[in-house]
């Protein structure tokens, strides 16, 4: 698994709608991976939605949310418009399947999907923070916000 302080290695997965986002192109912005195992589920469903409703404080601590599961494109274009997702891009990690999620180190083999996690990547695409949670477990977005925040004064 990745640890704080490793350079990331650069990665390129569409989101909902197709687009192609690149780890790359957030250099200089504060980046929060935010790996959840399958979506329409009802905690990855909670934790999608806690970053859109955070978006705004995200933008202001000049951090860029993504989510990212092995689900399909159209599958997450579907699942965001559900969710009422406007602002957070989601991303599949699809094919090869759970590419990404293994990059990192938190791809479960024996599911196929990746572990929850939070992994926040700093300005010059270094990882500032790492947190894994237990499958069923929500989250918490305000202690991100408070590692972003005091990150940000330090």
């Amino acid at each position: 698994m990745v640890k704080t302080g490793d350079k990331t290695k650069d990665f390129t997965l569409s989101d909902q709608d197709g687009q192609k986002v690149k780890l790359s192109q957030y250099t200089g912005r504060r980046v929060l991976l935010s790996f959840h195992p399958l979506a329409w589920t009802p905690v990855c469903a909670d934790q999608m939605k806690s970053l859109e409703k955070n978006h705004g404080i995200l933008e202001k601590l000049g951090t860029v949310a993504l989510g990212i599961s092995v689900d399909t494109v159209p599958s997450k274009k579907a699942w965001a418009k559900e969710l009422g997702i406007k602002n957070t891009r989601l991303l599949s990690d699809f094919w090869p399947h759970g590419e990404i999620a293994n990059l990192f180190g938190i791809f479960r083999e024996k599911e196929g999907f990746s572990e929850r996690a939070n992994i926040i990547i700093d300005e010059k695409q270094q990882v500032e923070f790492v947190k894994v949670y237990p499958i069923a477990q929500l989250p918490d977005i305000e202690k991100i916000i408070k590692v972003l925040e005091d990150s940000k004064q330090g």
